[in-house]
């Protein structure tokens, strides 16, 4: 395994608004990022999957999800339902018709209902851009990053996503478009996602998403090269895991982290960020003076 990654400069502490602030807002959707924006994390976390344009679409799921949806005529998605109504065989249109946050989530009860379509990832680059310019008198310390997601598996390959080179491909010339190849990290629990991505751009930042209890070496097995990012779900670290991802020189960003203690136990162990649904908190953690002056990181300047 060659364990030459990019240099990508990340944040003192990488606090990262998780599908934006799907505690506070409906997930994956322009207010979310917005919001989380102005709360001032340093990384909008987000997912993508591929639409019948062969556009990239901000969602969770490649189907319109019973929990969060309704159909155009308002009636709730049903679960039995939900998996044939596939993103990847619809266009821009029909997809602006259907409504994913007017229902609210029954997980976060902090989060605002809001009428609110699955956007087109263009048009989330859009938004934030604009909304980093109306709001530049406020003192961002630096530009927010992006962690784009490719939700791709296997058995899903032709039939809720293209193949996932073609996925990558898409993906990787959006962002190149926009010009924020040095902004933006791509992850995926996939190995071929990020093989495909390392494949096409060496330089961009991969971050390998781990749900698995197999350890550190064997995820990292799966893959040529090392990432930029090694992010497992937060219960799977210890201090070892942390200490070998750091001689390797990868940042260690865990998911999804939604409780002060959590966040203080993870800290501790010498994190270099956290993926969180609650991106408020984060704030309010990273700003107590108990924290060391570098993990005391905000996107904002420091308020009076």
């Amino acid at each position: 395994m060659n364990s030459k990654h990019a240099d990508k400069p990340l944040p003192a502490f990488d606090l990262q608004g998780h599908r934006g602030a799907r505690g506070l807002l409906p997930e994956n959707t322009i207010p979310a990022f917005l919001h989380a924006f102005d709360l001032g994390v340093s990384t909008l976390e987000m997912d993508s999957v591929i639409n019948a344009e062969g556009h990239v679409v901000v969602s969770h799921e490649p189907w319109m999800s019973a929990t969060i949806c309704s159909h155009p005529d308002g009636s709730a998605v049903t679960a039995n339902e939900q998996r044939g109504l596939r993103i990847y065989a619809m266009t821009d249109r029909q997809l602006a018709t259907w409504d994913c946050g007017r229902r609210g989530h029954p997980d976060f009860p902090r989060q605002r209902p809001m009428p609110v379509a699955k956007p087109l990832l263009s048009d989330v680059f859009l938004a934030v851009t604009a909304h980093a310019k109306a709001t530049a008198s406020r003192g961002r310390r630096e530009p927010v990053r992006y962690n784009i997601e490719i939700k791709s598996r296997p058995e899903h390959d032709g039939i809720f996503h293209p193949a996932v080179s073609e996925f990558a491909n898409i993906l990787y010339r959006l962002v190149h478009a926009f010009g924020l190849t040095g902004r933006t990290t791509i992850q995926s629990f996939d190995p071929r996602a990020l093989e495909a991505v390392h494949a096409i751009d060496r330089q961009i930042s991969t971050s390998l998403l781990v749900a698995n209890q197999d350890g550190i070496e064997a995820n990292l097995g799966r893959l040529c090269f090392t990432p930029a990012i090694y992010s497992p779900a937060y219960s799977l670290l210890d201090r070892r895991q942390v200490e070998t991802a750091h001689v390797l020189d990868m940042s260690v960003i865990p998911w999804t982290v939604n409780d002060r203690k959590t966040m203080l136990e993870l800290i501790a162990l010498g994190i270099d960020g956290f993926i969180t649904d609650y991106p408020d908190l984060g704030m309010d953690v990273l700003k107590a003076p108990e924290m060391p002056v570098n993990l005391r990181h905000t996107g904002l300047a420091q308020q009076r």
